[in-house]
């Protein structure tokens, strides 16, 4: 059965329920399914009549158009699978940014990076959307929140140490340490009845104790469960590593798309001793919340002077793209209403989301995330076994993340991209219905 957990609206929402041309032509190529009944239609009138279009900053998500893009998204698979797994959004870009990106072109401003005006954008930005001071010296341009992780754990955590997880979690999480010498330790979140998770005190407790535990990687907003941590999840976490005298390491790239209903709250602007440890470091970026993974900008903001030095010695380690940078900086200055729009139409979506498996597909478990585009499906029930992505892909051209690919907490869970059109959105669910038949 289908558990609705979604938060409260927020009052001051916009409403972006504007409509826009769907494009013609969206019935070629991969456009239907088998057994979907053509474009648009959302299985029953009431749904179809429900669905709202995509609000015109985000663009109008036609398929044909989509199909024209070159990314990992787009090129993957065969035109006829429909793209639901990569954390990539189908919505167009904001103008601001491609301003931003196009005039350096234009001139041929592409040399290396510069952090320019990015530390004081994103303090801006942090203190207007997320309620955090921060002090633009301690920001640092990385290439990508991956890659700023995997450097600063090898910097402050010896060889063959472990980091603290909380699966299912992230892919390269698993892996990306591995290359350096140094192993996960799962702190599995609890699955409520409800099925929505929650931080488990007690594993992360057990994990910490481990005597090669030297980290704890918090991942918030949570991927793929789309939890937003309040401040005392913060502490505890907190409160655990002082205990074991672990470093934190905080990943909080879905910071920007926290959802009507919830409130995010950055680690670093909690009251708590850690905040200001040498060792302590928060990752995020603009990547997700404006769909520019592929421009590599992420940031890096240190708790303390110490971490400063740090970043400053591994610069050449960390070298942004010139025209990430750019545009990041775009982002967080210029590309609010963008935002704005993008959160509506998640926000639209994870309702219709419900709505559709409850229709088509009601024995898939489903939390609607407080944060970010990510659907965090539990396909037990359909019998389809570890890998439901698998046979949603084999049987109904859809494609979606693979459930164990986060852990064994992943096995029989796929995870679905709800960033797109509620068309497309409609389409994915009746594919994985007719796989599941």
């Amino acid at each position: 059965m289908i558990t609705a957990v979604a938060g409260p609206e927020r009052p001051e929402a916009h409403d972006h329920g504007c409509p826009c041309a769907a494009g013609p032509g969206e019935g070629g190529p991969g456009a239907a399914g088998p057994g979907e009944g053509g474009p648009g239609a959302a299985g029953g009138p009431g749904m179809a009549a429900s669905m709202r279009q995509v609000d015109p900053l985000l663009g109008n998500c036609s398929l044909p158009e989509l199909r024209r893009r070159k990314s990992h998204k787009w090129r993957n698979y065969p035109p006829e699978v429909l793209p639901s797994f990569v954390a990539e959004m189908d919505f167009g870009l904001a103008e601001p940014i491609i301003a931003a990106v196009t005039s350096a072109l234009a001139i041929g401003d592409c040399g290396y990076a510069h952090i320019g005006a990015l530390p004081d954008a994103f303090a801006q930005f942090a203190a207007g959307r997320l309620d955090w001071t921060v002090e633009p010296s301690r920001v640092f341009a990385i290439p990508d929140v991956m890659t700023g992780l995997a450097e600063v754990v090898q910097a402050i955590t010896p060889p063959g140490s472990g980091i603290v997880v909380n699966p299912p979690v992230y892919p390269p999480f698993r892996f990306r340490f591995g290359f350096y010498g140094r192993r996960l330790i799962d702190a599995p979140l609890a699955r409520r009845a409800d099925g929505s998770h929650a931080l488990d005190p007690d594993a992360i407790e057990a994990a910490l104790s481990e005597p090669d535990a030297a980290a704890y990687l918090l991942c918030s907003p949570h991927n793929p469960t789309g939890n937003v941590w309040s401040p005392a999840d913060l502490a505890m976490v907190a409160d655990a590593c002082q205990r074991h005298g672990a470093v934190l390491l905080v990943d909080e790239i879905h910071a920007p798309l926290a959802l009507p209903g919830a409130r995010f709250v950055p680690f670093l602007a909690i009251d708590h001793e850690l905040t200001q440890a040498e060792t302590t470091f928060t990752f995020t970026s603009a990547t997700k919340g404006w769909n520019i993974a592929g421009l590599k900008c992420g940031l890096a903001v240190a708790g303390a002077p110490a971490g400063v030095t740090l970043l400053e010695q591994r610069w050449e380690a960390l070298l942004a793209s010139h025209l990430g940078v750019l545009a990041s900086v775009a982002a967080f200055t210029r590309g609010l209403p963008w935002l704005d729009a993008a959160l509506g139409q998640l926000d639209e979506n994870r309702k219709l989301l419900a709505g559709l498996l409850a229709e088509h597909l009601p024995g898939v478990g489903y939390a609607p995330p407080q944060a970010s585009f990510l659907a965090w499906l539990d396909c037990r029930e359909l019998g389809l076994g570890d890998d439901p992505a698998a046979v949603f892909l084999d049987r109904g051209g859809v494609a979606l993340g693979h459930g164990p690919h986060f852990g064994t907490e992943g096995h029989g869970f796929a995870r679905l991209n709800m960033g797109t059109s509620p068309e497309l959105l409609a389409q994915a669910i009746r594919r994985m219905a007719s796989a599941a038949r």
